[in-house]
Parts: C-alpha cells; sequence; structure tokens
C-alpha cells in the first residue's frame, strides 16, 4: 500500500498543479539520485518536483491490537495489521529558484485545503493494474516540520545539495497479509445449571 498511496498522492497534487494553472511537474522518484548518470533518473528530476519516501516508522499505540474476524461461524485469527506513518519529501529542483519556491508554496497549498484522504474523496487512476488492488483506503497528511539539525542531517545523508522542499507525515498507511494464523469455533452454548445466590 505505500506505492499506492504515493501514487495517489503524486496524482492528487498533479491534478491540482494542473487546475491552477501550472505544470504537472511532481514525479515519484528518490531525489538522493539527482546527479545520477542514469539518464532516465536525470530526465525526470529535471527541472520538476521529486516525491521521496524517506522514513517510515510503524504506529506503537495500534501494535496490540487483537486481529480477528468471524466467518462461517468460525473465528479466523491473524497477525496483527501493521498501521505506518510515511514521511514523504516534496523537493523542487526546478530550472529557476522563484519556480521551485512557487511549487512548494502550492503544493502547501494543496494539502492545506485537503488533508484527508479517502476512497469516496479522491480521484484517482483506478483502472491502472497497478491500482487494482486498492479497496478502501482512508489517510491524512500533515505538514511536518524537521529541525534545523534534522533538516541538515537528512540532506546530508540523501548526498546532495539542499533544494527548496516540504517534509509532510502521511498517517496512517495499513499493511495486512490476507493470511490466517488459526482458526476456533464460536461459543454458541455454554452448559451447565445456574443457581440462585441462596443456593451457593
Amino acid at each position: 500500500m505505500i506505492f499506492e498511496v504515493i501514487q495517489i498522492i503524486t496524482e492528487q497534487v498533479n491534478n491540482y498543479l494542473d487546475e491552477i494553472g501550472l505544470d504537472k511537474s511532481v514525479v515519484a522518484e528518490n531525489i538522493a539520485f539527482l546527479e545520477s548518470q542514469n539518464d532516465e533518473v536525470s530526465k525526470a528530476l529535471k527541472d520538476g518536483v521529486a516525491l521521496t519516501l524517506i522514513n517510515l516508522d510503524e504506529e506503537t499505540t495500534l501494535k496490540n491490537f487483537p486481529n480477528h474476524t468471524i466467518k462461517n461461524e468460525k473465528t479466523i485469527y491473524k497477525n496483527s495489521i501493521i498501521n505506518l506513518n510515511l514521511y514523504l519529501l516534496f523537493s523542487a529542483n526546478r530550472d529557476f529558484y522563484v519556480n521551485s519556491l512557487n511549487d512548494i508554496s502550492k503544493i502547501i497549498e494543496f494539502f492545506q485545503g485537503k488533508k484527508l484522504f479517502t476512497q469516496a474523496n479522491t480521484i484517482y487512476n483506478r483502472n491502472s493494474i497497478t491500482m487494482s488492488n486498492v479497496d478502501n483506503f482512508r489517510f491524512t497528511v500533515e505538514l511536518y516540520t524537521p529541525t534545523f539539525e534534522e533538516l541538515n542531517y537528512i540532506w546530508g545523508t540523501l548526498g546532495g545539495k539542499q533544494l527548496p522542499s516540504a517534509l509532510y507525515k502521511v498517517s496512517m498507511i495499513q499493511i495486512e497479509r490476507n493470511i490466517a494464523q488459526a482458526e476456533g469455533q464460536l461459543i454458541s452454548k455454554v452448559k451447565g445449571t445456574t443457581k440462585t445466590k441462596e443456593q451457593l
């Protein structure tokens, strides 16, 4: 679901940029490859905005919730669903610095207007083979402001010059593999006799 979420966000932001008369400049690509010798990657990152997954973490508060369903009078037990937070970096690498600033400004403007993404309020390419397994989703996107030290570490890790950018936290992406760990019968009857308080 990580790829699918990034694809949905990329399409949504590009649609907004197109609506306001700007180029559909956002591409899902690793900004660390900006100086790459790979011509295809270099071309994708030239005069555009890279959307890069720079980190993810598990939402520990939901880690120990039980995961079971009832089907055909049987209880099916599964491993707990993994709830992830994604950290996505928009980096503007436009030919002109002012265009980079404008793109980042408009991206921030888009997420200010839309923070919640669901199956009902989101338009994306549902006919794509890669998106065919997307059924039901719900996630939020919030601006995440790193400290100067964290920002320096991020760009140092990415190995490139610092570009106009905005970092967002996407919560929560659910990952679940459809494999049952065990099955059990439902308790439908309790045998025994009841006693009144006086009989005890």
